[in-house]
């Protein structure tokens, strides 16, 4: 099977990883968003920027390293397993050790308990990481479909059970931790690879070497994607941080749905061409040109009808998150398109300028979040928006000089998506005016996404009927042969 099929199959297999995971997860929010307050959400929310903190140093950076890397050793992997395990093992004990500090910093009696029995995922992941990475290296991307089906499934009935039985915030506690054992379970039955008891200094270097740089990554990223939930729970308090993760929540699973398909397979089949420039610039047109074609009009319908899908789906009392998504949802559009310059920086070994641009970019962040929190979440968000897109055109000046794209043919891609969603938003912003007096929300929202829909593909059809085409002919290359046949 050449690169090109098995990338298509493995895009196949992630779309179902994560279109089918994440349609279960968003279900599942929605249900626990309607049985439990901003509050729950916003305590989960402090945990989970403790959590995420920690978890920077858990992988070292070598499940990264051991996709990238063109001859990976035995040796490699069984020296990435125990080191792993060990990480988890000793950051299980501090957070035990540590929870009620946090838990005073914020004022929040009630985050210790659940920052401690959260930490247990720390065990579940140092124990699945190495086999996470092997299966992800060689495009095994079913299994990461099994995976996330089943865990998503368990922790949904888990979590929806426990809210119904009047758990209120464990019920968010009980899902991260079935969710964690569920996948880490799934992982093992599944990966034929199991540790040797070796470790190997060299080989750890080795690793090092290349997981420094994600861990300083990572770290950067953290404070660039965090400081801002700890900033407004420690200044505006659990509530003001629900309204505001749920904002954030919902980019977040926007972008899980619309690019994690393509950013998955990306960095392996980009590793393979890193000694091809030329097939790697043709690669990085393409996926910019098909993840545009959707996420372009997927957020912009949301700035659109972000009253209408809030208080239809969350109801009235999360209407505060409105102008929070609003603001998201357009830097969801440059993030979407823009992680694929970052996988090139890590296909051609150059972690260390991403490293370097996403200092400046925390730098910005942090001054800007610590200003703008006296002025509310919405505040924060638009701080959040004017930093992304202050820095992007340096990213895409690394990738310039990686892979030498030209900037006229890079921009070209967004052409069509983004001519077809202006003219989407025209149609539905006319319905809004027709529509005005009608009371059935469920209702009207959906007349606006066929109106939406329609408009879009229209423009697409309109403007480039070949591209049309081509998308067509590609989403039915990555269905199985079977039901091509059937077709």
């Amino acid at each position: 099977m050449s690169l090109r099929q098995k990338a298509i199959q493995g895009a196949m297999w992630s779309a179902i990883e994560k279109w089918g995971a994440q349609l279960v997860s968003t279900a599942i929010f929605l249900l626990l968003a309607r049985l439990l307050g901003a509050e729950a959400f916003g305590l989960v929310a402090l945990a989970n920027v403790f959590m995420y903190f920690m978890q920077i140093f858990l992988d070292q950076g070598f499940a990264q390293a051991i996709i990238q890397k063109d001859k990976l050793e035995p040796e490699h992997l069984d020296t990435a397993f125990w080191t792993s395990v060990l990480m988890g093992a000793l950051f299980l004990l501090a957070v035990l050790a540590g929870a009620g500090a946090v838990a005073n910093f914020y004022s929040e009696p009630e985050l210790a308990p659940i920052i401690r029995w959260m930490s247990i995922s720390f065990l579940f992941a140092g124990l699945s990481s190495v086999q996470s990475a092997i299966l992800q290296r060689n495009m095994q991307f079913k299994v990461f479909a099994a995976r996330s089906l089943v865990a998503t499934a368990a922790c949904g009935v888990a979590g929806i059970g426990a809210a119904l039985m009047g758990l209120g915030v464990w019920s968010l506690v009980i899902k991260e931790i079935v969710f964690g054992s569920t996948g880490a379970l799934m992982l093992w039955s599944s990966s034929d690879w199991r540790p040797g008891f070796r470790f190997s200094p060299q080989h750890f270097r080795e690793l090092f070497a290349f997981g420094i740089n994600i861990i300083g990554f990572n770290f950067l990223d953290f404070f660039n994607r965090r400081s801002d939930d700890l900033l407004i729970g420690y200044f505006l308090g659990a509530v003001a941080l629900g309204y505001y993760n749920v904002a954030y929540r919902l980019l977040l699973i926007m972008i899980k749905l619309l690019t994690s398909v393509t950013t998955q397979v990306a960095l392996p089949t980009f590793s393979k061409l890193q000694k091809q420039p030329a097939r790697m610039r043709d690669a990085f047109y393409r996926v910019t040109r098909y993840t545009s074609l959707v996420s372009f009009p997927a957020f912009l319908g949301v700035v659109v009808l972000a009253p209408e899908l809030i208080q239809t789906l969350f109801g009235e009392e999360w209407l505060p998150s409105v102008p929070v998504m609003r603001i998201l949802a357009l830097i969801g559009i440059l993030q979407s398109v823009q992680y694929f310059a970052g996988t090139v920086l890590l296909a051609m070994n150059k972690p260390l300028w991403r490293l370097r641009v996403v200092f400046l970019i925390t730098l910005c962040n942090i001054a800007g979040f610590f200003v703008a929190v006296r002025w509310g979440i919405t505040a924060v968000a638009l701080s959040y928006a004017i930093c992304v897109y202050s820095f992007s055109p340096i990213f895409l000046g690394m990738v310039r000089k990686l892979i030498q794209i030209d900037f006229k043919k890079y921009f070209l891609q967004y052409t069509t998506p983004l001519i077809s969603s202006l003219l989407m938003v025209i149609f539905i912003l006319g319905a809004k005016q027709i529509l005005r007096g009608w009371t059935n929300s469920y209702v009207v929202l959906g007349i606006y996404l066929a109106i939406g829909v329609l408009a879009y593909l229209s423009g697409v059809m309109l403007l480039s009927p070949n591209l049309f085409n081509q998308t067509y002919k590609l989403a039915l290359s990555s269905l199985p042969r079977s039901t091509q046949k059937r077709d």
